[in-house]
């Protein structure tokens, strides 16, 4: 009998990481990619996500609107409207009839944060945001700073709308007035505003000529009226309304995956989940401040270069709502937003800063 051959450590190690290798393939899902190779695919093609769902994705070409593909595993990040290299299958499994094997560089990425999965992607490539509050639930000038802040840092052009103005007659004449001031605000420091409702179409003309050759998203809180919007501008897709809680007077989820639409007039509309919160955790507060941005002539003037901007002496931005140079209402909702990263920042995720 041969005498056995004894295996020195470095051969030993490889032996273990192949072994190990070996297992984790058996373990892992059966995927029609660990069977795909390149002889199996058809040439690299240029698409773009119209949606994605966990390991698949739908993509849209110039020529045709509704392909489902799979998604490599190395490609890590993947969201509404990414643009994609994708290889047809020479024979389609079930109605997948592709693969994506790499996305293009981004133009813009809107995220969100998740005090779960961190700073979450939403949509890629997009060229302006589409701010919507409404008359119910509860008009929110704090949730649409929010917003303006995320439009800043990622230098998106966003456009302010009111929906369901036409319910403006029905709440009391000070809570009314108090939404048209806050939409005179925000007009006044430079931002395009809207008043429209779903249910009027003649309203929606304006908004029709803003999207127009643009490639848009629309956020905002549940039960705004994101896809009551949607469904107004593009009636054939039919996309799922819900109604606001009577027991909170808060909105329903309907809308749970980011979902490109092309429009009739050119241009692109993405429909978003509604939240129920905007957290701005992931940005420094020296960057949230720059991204209110009347404030921007004051930033630097303060007499302390660590200026809260709260009580501290000689702060120029203070001083500037004092003359009315400054809204008190921009300079509160700033503070909240400061003090709601402080109290509710997740500890193991680190804030990224300025995009680069």
């Amino acid at each position: 009998m041969a005498k056995q051959r004894k295996l020195n450590k470095g051969q030993l190690r490889r032996m273990q990481a192949n072994q190990q290798k070996r297992l984790q393939q058996a373990e892992a899902p059966a995927t029609p990619e660990l069977e795909t190779d390149a002889s199996s695919l058809g040439a690299p093609e240029a698409g773009t996500v119209v949606s994605r769902f966990g390991q698949q994705a739908i993509i849209c070409t110039p020529t045709e609107p509704d392909l489902r593909c799979h998604i490599r595993r190395s490609v890590d990040s993947l969201v509404c409207g990414d643009v994609v290299v994708w290889r047809r299958l020479q024979q389609s499994t079930n109605d997948v009839v592709g693969v994506i094997e790499a996305v293009q560089p981004r133009s813009s990425l809107l995220s969100r944060p998740d005090y779960y999965d961190g700073l979450k992607p939403v949509a890629a490539n997009v060229d302006q945001i589409l701010i919507v509050s409404s008359v119910l639930p509860a008009f929110s000038t704090q949730i649409i700073d929010r917003y303006l802040v995320a439009c800043e840092d990622i230098e998106v052009t966003p456009v302010i709308i009111l929906n369901k103005a036409d319910l403006l007659t029905d709440i009391e004449a000070d809570a009314a007035a108090e939404i048209q001031s806050a939409l005179a605000m925000y007009q006044a420091i430079g931002y395009q505003v809207l008043q429209v409702s779903a249910k009027q179409a003649a309203s929606l003309i304006s908004l029709q000529q803003v999207l127009d050759d643009h490639v848009s998203i629309v956020v905002g809180q549940s039960g705004v009226g994101k896809s009551s919007l949607v469904n107004a501008l593009l009636p054939e897709i039919d996309a799922e309304v819900g109604a606001v809680s009577d027991n909170s007077g808060l909105g329903q989820h309907t809308t749970t995956v980011a979902t490109r639409y092309p429009l009739p007039n050119g241009g692109v509309l993405i429909d978003s989940p509604g939240i129920r919160e905007f957290a701005l955790w992931h940005l420094e507060p020296e960057r949230v401040a720059w991204c209110f941005k009347d404030f921007r002539p004051y930033l630097g003037r303060c007499k302390f270069r660590d200026c809260k901007h709260l009580d501290d002496p000689e702060c120029a931005l203070q001083q500037a709502v004092e003359t009315g140079d400054l809204y008190a209402l921009r300079m509160y909702n700033f503070h909240r937003i400061i003090e709601s990263m402080t109290l509710k920042k997740p500890s193991r995720v680190t804030p990224r800063g300025k995009k680069s």
